[in-house]
């Protein structure tokens, strides 16, 4: 018997589907654990059971009709081809979920199903960039943003193309369940640990999917002792390059700068810390190099709007509230 109640996904093939994409919540979320025991259920469905065409390769056949959307508790549509003629069902299965309170989440081009159904009319979104303005013609009331990674806006999330999902679901991840197991997951599926950004309402920053590897190791080295102070000066000398050079290329790798990025390594650690120990907060600043329980609290709530403490009881109360369930 499992400790905590499965989080239910529902995942909307909307034909012709992208494989790659509707592939991508089964393999995350498939692969999350909680105490040790699987997290989610997740049911792929369309509105017709049978074959479903692809938009490239290999047809899929899916045996779940729309009823897998009535009992999920999010309720994800992955990557189509067709951006125009979204089958009615779908739309009306979409706007009831949305509804009865049900997390909405869309992969790549499923934004556009999403923004048919009249989910994204006042809210910021995203799709694969290549799609941005025909997205923007065709849907005016929606704030397209074309350079992040995924946006959320008041439990809708969008995400762009490709491997973007996978941050998504990792991001999703980490919001019903917390960073050490999101993190947990990342390492399962081989994927990059949750790429930084968020704020207070969780919108996504602006960041390209990292483009090369050139400072892998150096990132590798910078993680393996986050509880030292680092310097620009270090994180040159270990790239072997100058400080101007190593903040450019960087930039071009990860989107951010390099004490950027540190930061938001160092407050990922923090908030694992903070939801796997009891530790006063003091050691916590000290263990993930935030120097001091101040600096902890200033940048912990600049990031996600609570206190440390705050936090730790949040994570706290929904662990007791996924086992209650």
């Amino acid at each position: 018997m499992t400790s905590i109640r499965l989080h239910r996904v529902a995942v909307i093939a909307v034909p012709p589907v992208t494989t790659f994409d509707l592939s991508i919540p089964e393999v995350v979320f498939g692969a999350t654990r909680a105490e040790g025991d699987p997290a989610y259920e997740v049911t792929i469905c369309t509105a017709d059971p049978g074959v479903v065409e692809a938009a490239i390769g290999v047809d899929v056949v899916v045996g779940r009709g729309l009823d897998a959307v009535e009992q999920a508790d999010t309720v994800m549509v992955t990557g189509t081809g067709d951006r125009v003629r979204t089958d009615p069902r779908v739309l009306e299965a979409l706007r009831t979920a949305a509804a009865r309170g049900r997390r909405i989440a869309s992969i790549c081009t499923g934004a556009f199903v999403l923004a048919q159904a009249g989910l994204l009319d006042g809210r910021a979104a995203t799709t694969f960039w290549t799609m941005s303005e025909e997205f923007a013609r065709r849907f005016p009331a929606v704030e397209i943003r074309p350079d992040v990674l995924f946006v959320e806006d008041e439990g809708v999330l969008t995400s762009a193309g490709l491997s973007a999902g996978i941050d998504l679901c990792l991001h999703m991840v980490r919001c019903d369940f917390g960073s050490a197991v999101a993190n947990a997951t990342a390492r399962l599926v081989v994927a990059a640990p949750i790429r930084p950004g968020g704020q207070a309402q969780f919108i996504r920053t602006p960041l390209p999917p990292e483009r090369g590897t050139s400072l892998t190791q150096t990132r590798a080295w910078a993680l393996a002792r986050l509880h030292e102070p680092t310097s620009l000066a270090d994180l040159a000398g270990h790239a072997g390059t100058s400080t101007r050079t190593l903040t450019r290329r960087f930039r071009a790798e990860t989107g951010l700068s390099p004490l950027q990025w540190l930061l938001h390594q160092r407050l990922d650690r923090a908030r694992e810390i903070l939801e796997t120990t009891t530790l006063p907060m003091d050691q916590v600043a000290a263990r993930s190099g935030l120097g001091t329980a101040d600096s902890l609290r200033t940048h912990l709530l600049r990031q996600t709007g609570l206190t440390p403490s705050a936090y730790r009881a949040t994570r706290r109360a929904k662990a007791v509230v996924s086992a209650a369930g």
